[in-house]
């Protein structure tokens, strides 16, 4: 294990807390918000010294990692931001334990939305910033790892490569460094778009401000206790369902847009999914909801947010739970089993049935009729990821009912904690209380929220290393 590079690439993450405590700081002086800002400063310094320790103890060494330790650092890099996110809520005047602090930090970092406060609008408006905060960091840094490490084609269980995924050439440290700012912007661009178009369509702009950074990166965390508090009319309704949907879409689709690039080769997979989604529509729509509140559950679900106004559905919660672990596209923040690799295994087994009727009968392998061709690797590995996540569901299940949750809400939220979706009414969880979960239950919540967005296969990758290096 590489671990003076692992730190300096640690240090380096540290550092966009600093500047998301020193945003704090600004915004708590410019608005006399003064009850918390110390909690500001104490992260601003602990991150300052931290990241800048880290970055000098690792500055000299070679760059260059393998992928297991860079799995490693994806690990500890939710672990410690987490750490460094909770400063803020554990120094606040809530009086809560470390535990649910940093609940909450890596319920924001993975986007899932899990929240141990009640009553959210009358927290301290630069605590609700900083939930917010936490979930859009949390959502750009996910792309990096996507697009930079995931990407890598020794171990390439995300299959990045069988959808666009822009100009994905990282040989050089400058190449490197040009993708960064290429995703930065344009993560950056779709949070102020999002910014703007709620703003206009009548959302006051504290509001608007957090819900856009909850859209750009399918988190669940909301400035109200309600989205329908914030969320009322029509144009409201659209806005929302458009951020949904880009969220739930390529990364890089609304870069293609923008560039006026639309390469329709390498977005049949977003094709696939509109159309997907809107079979969900129409089957849901009959059951007498309003169209703008369905879309918005169905993008939701796909986008694996969570966030509804569909509030206290039983006959369809297990419907919209099936939804959320079908998952987005391949570059995209949703987390999920994902469309690719529920079409690649039921593609293959339909192969092989009519191979049985019809052995003569010519195959045709490619995914989603494009140029890349579906191999023995894509099926075992979309096989393994099947079989991981319902290994993971079970192991979540049973720690969730010795703490004395029933059978349906521990099945429902363990679903719900591997594809980092919020527990919110269509789902019929918006009351579950976090906060008075056991501290085992919370450690195991915490523990599959991470799975959940980097997969169970990454450990069993990590731990191979760690059982054949003894």
């Amino acid at each position: 294990m590489n671990i003076k590079t692992i730190c300096f690439y640690l240090g380096l993450f540290c550092f966009p807390i600093s500047l998301l405590a020193f945003v704090n700081i600004l915004y708590s002086s410019y608005f006399d918000y003064f009850l918390s800002i110390e909690s500001y400063f104490i992260t601003l310094l602990i991150s300052l010294i931290c990241g800048s320790g880290l970055y000098y103890f690792g500055k000299n060494t070679d760059k260059k990692i393998n992928f297991i330790d860079q799995l490693i650092l994806i690990v500890l890099v939710y672990i410690f931001l987490g750490f460094l996110v909770s400063i803020p809520f554990y120094f606040s005047n809530l009086q809560i334990t470390f535990i649910s602090a940093f609940f909450e930090a890596i319920s924001g970092l993975t986007g899932t939305g899990y929240s141990i406060f009640k009553n959210i609008k009358y927290l301290d408006p630069t605590l609700i910033l900083w939930r917010s905060s936490s979930q859009w960091i949390g959502g750009l840094f996910f792309l990096f790892f996507l697009i930079l490490l995931f990407s890598n084609k020794s171990f390439n269980y995300k299959m990045t490569y069988l959808t666009y995924s822009g100009e994905s050439n990282f040989k050089s440290e400058e190449n490197i460094k040009n993708n960064i700012l290429r995703i930065f912007i344009l993560y950056c661009i779709l949070s102020f778009l999002f910014l703007t178009l709620l703003n206009l369509s009548g959302v006051r702009l504290f509001n608007s401000l957090n819900l856009s950074m909850t859209l750009v990166s399918g988190g669940g965390f909301l400035p109200s206790d309600n989205l329908s508090e914030i969320i009322s009319t029509n144009p409201q309704k659209i806005v929302l369902s458009f951020g949904l949907l880009i969220t739930m879409l390529n990364f890089y689709l609304i870069f293609n847009i923008f560039n006026k690039k639309i390469f329709f080769k390498y977005h049949i997979e977003d094709f696939y999914l509109l159309l997907l989604a809107l079979f969900f529509i129409i089957i849901i729509y009959f059951n007498n909801f309003d169209l703008l509140n369905v879309i918005i559950s169905i993008f939701s679900s796909l986008s694996n947010s969570g966030i509804s106004l569909i509030e206290n559905e039983r006959n369809l919660s297990l419907f919209f739970l099936f939804i959320t672990i079908i998952g987005g596209s391949l570059i995209s923040n949703s987390s999920g089993i994902k469309l690719s690799r529920f079409y690649i295994l039921i593609k293959i087994t339909s192969s092989e049935i009519i191979k049985l009727v019809s052995p003569n009968s010519v195959i045709n392998k490619t995914i989603f009729s494009a140029e890349n061709k579906i191999t023995d690797e894509n099926v075992r590995i979309s096989f393994l990821i099947f079989i991981s996540f319902f290994c993971s569901l079970f192991i979540l299940s049973s720690f969730l009912v010795l703490d004395n949750i029933d059978f349906e809400n521990s099945f429902k939220l363990s679903i719900l904690t591997l594809t980092n979706t919020v527990n919110s009414g269509m789902y019929n969880l918006q009351n579950f209380d976090f906060v008075n979960l056991l501290t085992s239950s919370k450690i195991s919540l915490i523990i599959f929220m991470i799975i959940g967005k980097i997969e169970l296969i990454s450990f069993f990758l990590i731990f191979k290393k760690i059982l054949l290096k003894d």
